[in-house]
């Protein structure tokens, strides 16, 4: 039974008692494991934004680990998006590196442009770049601020899902980094944490929006908790940093490489059944929503 036969859902009347069979079950469920002998992402072309460091460079380089080529997008850490194309090219993939401001429509436009330029289409995107700037108060957050953060961290999720959809293949990927600070806010990150929010419902409301697409785009995200980047060192204190992720459940900060992970599973095909969720990556925090 193929794939394409099971989504039909087009399954003929049928009883049995209990417990059942699955020998005379029609048609038989699919159990076997999904078999990927060139990686769970050969030949797959995944833009990744952010990718120069952090968790977008560990995506980048588990993503071609596992057959995809990679289109990362940076902001201006040149030498550490060297670092993310060495190690893509490594597992003999290919790696174009595009360093621009992505709270600027024409760039995001841009972006999709020299993508499809040079791999002809795109299978997976992830919106994952973002920034945060910390404030004890409400009142402290100047309009500038606010700005900065809602283009940096939100118009771009929409500017690049916009602008990549004529181009995803079907059965293609497009995976949002929110945040924990998307479920239980933060009392001096609010811009950032609001932001946050935008991305969550942004990614259930594109998800509903496609699931009945014929190209059968599935849309997800994953929202960290405490992870080591440079973004940490670069917007907390020195004391802030000295405890940074002991208070989480399991005591201490995540690594990138325990995240990418999870968006690998979205983008696989392992997830052909999982559209308008989030996996949470947080060391044991319980979330709702």
């Amino acid at each position: 039974m193929s794939q394409d036969q099971t989504n039909d859902n087009a399954f003929p009347k049928q009883k049995q008692s209990l417990p059942g069979s699955q020998r005379d079950q029609q048609p038989k469920p699919e159990v076997l494991p999904k078999d990927y002998p060139n990686g769970k992402l050969a030949n797959k072309v995944a833009v990744i934004t952010g990718a120069d460091s952090g968790i977008g460079q560990a995506i980048a380089i588990l993503f071609a680990k596992e057959g995809a080529d990679i289109v990362a997008s940076y902001l201006c850490e040149d030498e550490d998006a060297s670092f993310t194309k060495k190690h893509v090219e490594a597992y003999g993939r290919r790696c174009l590196l595009v360093a621009s401001d992505l709270s600027v429509e024409a760039n995001c436009k841009a972006l999709i442009e020299k993508t499809v330029d040079e791999f002809g289409s795109i299978d997976i995107l992830v919106n994952n770049a973002g920034m945060q700037i910390e404030q004890d108060s409400l009142t402290d957050i100047s309009t500038e601020q606010f700005d900065k953060t809602v283009h940096t961290n939100f118009y771009p999720h929409f500017w690049l899902s916009k602008f990549a959809l004529p181009h995803i293949n079907k059965g293609g990927s497009i995976i949002n980094t929110t945040s924990i600070t998307a479920y239980r806010g933060s009392d001096h990150l609010i811009d950032y944490a609001a932001t946050k929010g935008a991305i969550l419902s942004f990614t259930r409301a594109l998800a509903n929006n496609l699931s009945g697409s014929d190209k059968g785009i599935r849309v997800n995200g994953v929202a960290p908790g405490p992870i080591w980047t440079p973004l940490i060192v670069a917007s907390f204190t020195p004391d802030e940093v000295a405890k940074f992720g002991k208070s989480s459940p399991m005591g201490r900060a995540g690594q990138p490489n325990e995240v990418a992970p999870a968006y690998l599973y979205l983008a696989s095909d392992d997830a052909s059944y999982v559209t308008g969720q989030v996996i949470h990556v947080n060391g044991g925090e319980i979330v709702g929503g």
